[in-house]
């Protein structure tokens, strides 16, 4: 027998809506409601909304927190303010990345640093037992108490705006309000964060709040997006997707994430010899970005080519629907991540040319 999928508070919700859902990492998720395209083209010219309630919520407090978790992350925390997020990693003692993560930095209770970190879905139970040896019941599981509802478009932020009471135009990126905010008149958390390349918000609320909440923007013609499009975006922004762009194998200097890696702000950290010793010698591979001719699409596992060999692996790919074009991430050797080089995509046993390119494709 199998596991039964989990559901997130706004399933039926979904289920009204008329969304398609389909098996995302142990949750049973909306992959579509309208369309795909529909959905993508609302985030990047209006406003769209995307339950990730699916993601694992961790509060952290206690004395000494942010010395054990700069010991976990290849970045400095001690960088953040009050008030402040940052994007990085957690690694093991090979430098592999055991998950991408935001961590949050909150108004601390006298010695009680206050902390959170949101983490994907599907390593939600590996990230809570690693940060748990580490922290002990410094840690606390918040996943399942709480809504996580994302806000993303050009027109995000004025389109909650009257449901809040944090001013969210003086929020800037990155921040998240620290004091109390009301959300339909509930103590919420909300961050000016998002994984889609555009501006926009992630509110998390109670379970009652967040329900009312998904219904509220419904009524205000907001449109719901699901995981498909979400993955249009995220590449689209040139933003890793954990399992695919990067796991426990692959460093973050060999994933193109060398902006987070902190050596010479930092002591000690898991991980640091072997990002040492490949920031003096440089990575064998790399992840790079990738752009095809036609409507010939590159997808997850296709080989890419150099020469009539295989040298590297496509990620992650789709045909942009901003762009009108077929973009993707793999990772080839080092020498051949060159700007504009010129590779093949093998599809369908045909060889097809894609050109090196950055990973923002925006």
């Amino acid at each position: 027998m199998t596991n039964p999928l989990k559901r997130t508070p706004l399933y039926d919700l979904h289920v009204a809506s008329g969304a398609r859902l389909v098996e995302f990492g142990g949750w049973e998720m909306p992959v579509q409601y309208k369309g795909l395209v529909a959905e993508h083209n609302a985030v990047r010219s209006q406003v769209g909304m995307f339950d990730v309630s699916h993601m694992g919520k961790f509060a952290i407090t206690g004395e000494g927190v942010l010395e054990t978790l700069n010991k976990l992350v290849p970045s400095n925390l001690g960088r953040l303010k009050v008030g402040q997020a940052l994007y990085t990693v957690l690694l093991n003692e090979q430098a592999g990345i055991i998950d991408d993560v935001i961590f949050y930095r909150h108004e601390p209770d006298g010695d009680r640093e206050n902390w959170s970190v949101i983490v994907n879905a599907s390593t939600t139970d590996k990230d809570k037992a690693w940060l748990q040896q580490h922290l002990g019941d410094r840690l606390i599981d918040n996943s399942a108490s709480q809504i996580l509802i994302a806000v993303q478009g050009k027109t995000a932020i004025v389109t909650i705006q009257d449901l809040v009471t944090a001013d969210l135009l003086k929020l800037p990126r990155l921040r998240f309000g620290h004091t109390r905010t009301d959300i339909l008149g509930t103590p919420s958390f909300i961050a000016r964060t998002g994984y889609t390349g555009e501006d926009g918000c992630e509110i998390m609320t109670d379970i009652e709040t967040g329900k009312a909440l998904w219904q509220k923007l419904l009524d205000l013609g907001v449109v719901p997006c699901g995981l498909g499009c979400r993955d249009t975006l995220r590449l689209e922004a040139g933003m890793h997707l954990y399992g695919q762009d990067m796991n426990d194998t692959i460093t973050p200097l060999e994933a193109d994430l060398q902006w987070i890696v902190h050596l010479k702000e930092k002591g000690d950290f898991i991980g640091r010899e072997v990002l040492e010793e490949q920031k003096q010698n440089g990575v064998t591979r790399k992840l790079i970005g990738l752009e095809l001719e036609g409507r010939n699409i590159a997808r997850h596992d296709y080989p890419i080519r150099y020469e009539g060999e295989t040298v590297g692996i496509v990620t992650s790919g789709t045909m942009s629907p901003t762009l009108g074009k077929a973009i993707a991430f793999g990772y080839v050797p080092s020498e051949l991540a060159k700007m504009e080089q010129i590779l093949q995509v093998q599809i369908r046993n045909n060889d097809f040319p894609a050109k090196v390119t950055k990973r923002n494709f925006l």
